[in-house]
């Protein structure tokens, strides 16, 4: 394939003689040739093979002369400069976002006197008047009602800060769902479920653009900050990837080639998990588990460097202001015991069961949003979500305040100088050792007040979630889902240890747990069902396991974590295989051929190519005998993104395949620069012209846009063969043979709708092309 048109590479002597004295105007290259159009799948064998023989060409140019050989050298190192740039901006960007989300969170309880533009915390931290016993109090921090009325405490204070909260968050979603209806509808929701489409090879124009970048930043800030129930993670790996096509454009390495650019967008999302989480190894993993379709080991690598960049500025920023990259860090002092992998596996049982719960029930409220009357008041929807959330958050010390610190707190074993509500023991006041091994005490009135209200915050979760992910705002699902298990893993962690405190002498816990022992880490249990749950959504296991031992810094812990996020897989996949971000593109009729699906049906190539039995016969072009006219009058009547190219109608054997947007684009460049080019002009995509006779207008050649190598399979090819070639080598199109005899031709989305009717569903669900 010819590298500037993205087409058939002719042979030595098509390009010297043309056809003797005939131009073949396709000798020069003109723009737009070899590119495809708005939600179309790229050919990756095409994308493939250009690549290959841009840089034969660069190779063999490199020995002619210096400044070719420096040409040469800066090709290669580009590759490692966009990763460096993506790394240093998504870096950047996700520092900006958590100090911003700090600020603004706390904006809608109060505001700093000393300085407006400091957090509650980092309002206390510059205070010398704060007690370590009340280091959440300080005179420059007020809360709105001090402030307007100057009482702290009473009932009207209260009302007036509820009334403020609501306000403040109505406020921020309006905003949001706003800013991204008017300047960037691409800039809603996740982003995984499309990013794994476009990695997979499909165009969707605009959705990686810098109005998107720009939106989805300040929109993420302020949805997250208004308190719904939803996570800035998985839209940072969307903000990463705008990253990545926006620097892209800047090397013609990656921007003339589609499929260069997604091996770039494979390593940007790498960086998005690497900043989301501050898990630099976590985010490769999670590019190559989760999100990444074709993933070569040399991308592996720049993922890794890119991942590693952008922790290293986040780090740099340092936003949490720990020092460290991680806001959930964690110190355990404890191990962990054999007997304690009972209550591991039942939170890897319940994180199964809530992610089947979760999915079907967002799945069907996002399809309800879609048929229904709901999808056209978007606002209305965001603004009523948003309303009811704050109005039962408020109330509640855990729901009201940012889920992240709700799940740190969650995290956190208790120490002798945590004053949480988790951690009010009765302490024994004869008690005499070091600090950080305390050993396991009776519950307080603290801890029993926390367990109900954390029972309500769990159900507000699990409920609220369902409602909120699909809304028209950037929406992220990791922090809600690791919230609902955290929750339920901290319950099960006090239950399991004032078990262990009472019934010491029971036959479970006489091997490892002696009175006066520290022998239960509720925190860890936290940890635990935070994996479980969020495992049971998106299906992660390798991944998840590294992201959560890096977001806590939990190395020893990473059993447990195993055996809550397998169980968690295995619970939900025995419901339905698809996790949450599958089920949105199916749900969005996304063109996704899922290489973990299997295909076990019995057909063949011929029951699902085109034309069928009743159909009007395949439109072909032939190689000689079609004019311009026919041509123009073929792409006019119908809309197939190509055409098969045969010798004759009558014996119609094959000779290649032309896309219908080189053929426009051939055509139209010729009539402007190609004189004697008229409708009743021949076109041929021989070697030589035909004979024709000398009355006859000038012929037009257009050999250099015909693909000499299309991908056949014979009638009786297994349709599991044919899937899995599609899968394996990214085709958009394969033409079904008999003997050399053109039979009919199999699209992508002939395979996704034959797959879709093998299992029951609706084939027209699969919308684009």
């Amino acid at each position: 394939m010819a590298a500037a048109e993205g087409v058939s590479l002719p042979t030595p002597t098509e390009e010297m003689n043309g056809a003797g004295t005939l131009m073949d105007f396709l000798d020069e290259p003109f723009p737009d040739v070899g590119t495809y159009e708005d939600f179309h799948t790229i050919d990756w064998l095409r994308e493939k093979s250009r690549d290959t023989d841009r840089h034969r060409k660069i190779t063999s140019k490199s020995k002619e002369s210096i400044w070719e050989l420096i040409k040469s050298l800066l090709d290669a190192w580009s590759g490692w400069v966009v990763m460096l740039l993506i790394g240093l901006l998504s870096g950047s960007l996700a520092g900006v976002i958590d100090l911003a989300v700090d600020w603004m969170t706390d904006l809608k309880e109060g505001v700093c006197l000393s300085a407006f533009w400091y957090s509650h915390e980092q309002c206390c931290w510059t205070s010398n008047q704060t007690t370590f016993a009340d280091r959440d109090k300080c005179p420059q921090w007020q809360k709105w009602a001090e402030l307007m009325t100057g009482h702290a405490e009473g009932a009207g204070a209260y009302l007036l800060n509820y009334f403020l909260y609501i306000l403040w968050a109505l406020l921020f979603s309006f905003l949001a769902v706003s800013l991204v209806r008017v300047f960037a509808p691409y800039a809603c929701g996740s982003g995984i479920p499309e990013i794994k489409t476009i990695l997979s090879g499909f165009i969707i124009r605009g959705y990686l653009g810098k109005w998107t970048l720009l939106i989805k930043t300040v929109t993420l800030v302020l949805a997250v900050s208004s308190g719904l129930s939803l996570g800035k993670e998985g839209p940072l790996v969307h903000v990463a990837c705008c990253c990545g096509n926006l620097f892209c454009s800047l090397f013609s390495k990656y921007s003339k080639n589609e499929g260069k650019r997604r091996e770039v967008l494979s390593a940007a999302a790498a960086a998005g998990v690497s900043v989301a989480f501050g898990a630099p190894i976590g985010g490769v993993l999670f590019s190559l588990e989760e999100v990444s379709y074709y993933f070569p080991l040399k991308t592996l690598w720049r993922s890794f460097f890119a991942a590693l960049v952008a922790a290293f500025t986040l780090r740099s920023i340092n936003p949490f202001g720990n020092s460290r990259l991680v806001l959930f860090y964690v110190e355990y002092h404890t191990p962990w015991y054999m007997a304690e992998l009972v209550p591991f596996i039942l939170l890897g049982v319940f994180g199964g069961l809530w992610g089947t719960l979760f999915i079907r029930a967002n799945i069907a409220w996002c399809r309800r949003r879609k048929t229904t009357q709901l999808g056209k008041y978007p606002v209305l929807e965001v603004i009523i979500v948003t309303g009811i959330t704050a109005l039962l958050a408020y109330p509640n010390p855990y729901t009201r305040r940012s889920t992240s610190e709700l799940i740190s707190e969650l995290f956190n074993d208790c120490g002798a100088l945590e004053s949480s509500q988790l951690c009010d023991y009765y302490n024994n006041p004869n008690m005499s050792r070091p600090v950080d091994d305390i050993p396991d005490r009776p519950a307080g009135p603290g801890v029993y007040n926390a367990m109900w209200q954390l029972t309500l915050a769990l159900i507000f979760k699990i409920v609220i979630t369902i409602f909120t992910f699909g809304m028209k705002i950037p929406s992220g699902l990791f922090i809600p889902s690791m919230a609902v298990g955290a929750i339920a893993g901290r319950i099960v962690g006090i239950a399991v240890e004032q078990m262990a405190y009472h019934h010491h002498d029971w036959i479970i816990f006489k091997n490892w747990c002696r009175p006066g022992a520290d022998c239960v880490t509720p925190g860890l249990y936290a940890m635990v069902g935070a994996a479980a749950c969020l495992g049971g959504v998106t299906r992660m296991t390798v991944s998840l396991v590294v992201i959560m031992f890096e977001l806590t810094g939990g190395l020893e812990y990473i059993v447990p974590l195993m055996a809550a996020a397998v169980t968690s897989k295995w619970v939900a996949d025995a419901f339905g295989k698809e996790g949450i971000y599958e089920s949105h593109i199916q749900l969005n009729g996304y063109p996704y051929l899922d290489v973990r699906d299997e295909f076990t049906h019995r057909t063949l190539a011929t029951d699902v190519m085109r034309p069928r039995r009743n159909d009007p016969p395949l439109a072909v072009l032939t190689q000689d005998s079609t004019t311009v006219e026919d041509v123009e009058t073929l792409i006019k009547d119908t809309d197939y993104n190509g055409f098969p190219v045969v010798v004759s109608r009558e014996s119609e054997r094959l000779i290649g395949f032309v896309q219908r947007r080189d053929l426009t684009l051939a055509i139209k460049n010729a009539r402007q620069k190609q004189d004697g080019v008229v409708s009743s002009s021949v076109v041929y995509f021989t070697e030589d012209a035909p004979q024709l006779p000398a009355s006859n207008p000038q012929p037009l050649k257009l050999r250099r846009v015909l693909n000499l190598s299309p991908f056949t399979v014979t009638d009786h090819t297994p349709m599991e063969t044919v899937v899995d070639i599609f899968r394996k080598l990214g085709l958009r199109q394969c033409l079904v043979t008999r003997s050399g005899r053109l039979l009919g031709i199999i699209t992508k989305k002939d395979v996704l709708r034959h797959m879709a009717q093998m299992m029951n569903q609706d084939p027209e669900s699969i919308m684009f092309n």
